[in-house]
């Protein structure tokens, strides 16, 4: 992973880190889950370079789904009502622009 993409994972994780007052092992989940995500995307973005807007669009919804699947194993109830509203406000994911 590029200094550029840990950057990424590591922003998200610190904005989801403060927002949820996740604990030492709850961030390490969510960071594997993140850097998983990501590299999932920037796969599908290099073996399809001409991919629309609204595929890409959908990829992102696909990871996302997938990162909620994994976060509902360590995240309290409580955590996960505010992870879910914080993305669905979210204009970015790792990065990229998702609306």
């Amino acid at each position: 992973m590029d200094v550029e993409t840990k950057n990424k994972v590591e922003d998200e994780l610190k904005r989801f880190a403060s927002d949820l007052q996740l604990s030492d092992t709850q961030k390490t989940q969510l960071k594997t889950a993140l850097e998983s995500a990501h590299e999932k995307l920037e796969e599908v973005r290099k073996n399809n370079p001409d991919i629309t807007k609204a595929d890409v669009i959908a990829k992102f919804a696909g990871a996302r789904d997938a990162i909620r699947a994994r976060v509902t194993g360590f995240l309290t109830p409580e955590q996960l009502k505010k992870w879910d509203a914080e993305v669905a406000k979210a204009k970015t994911f790792l990065g990229y622009n998702v609306k």
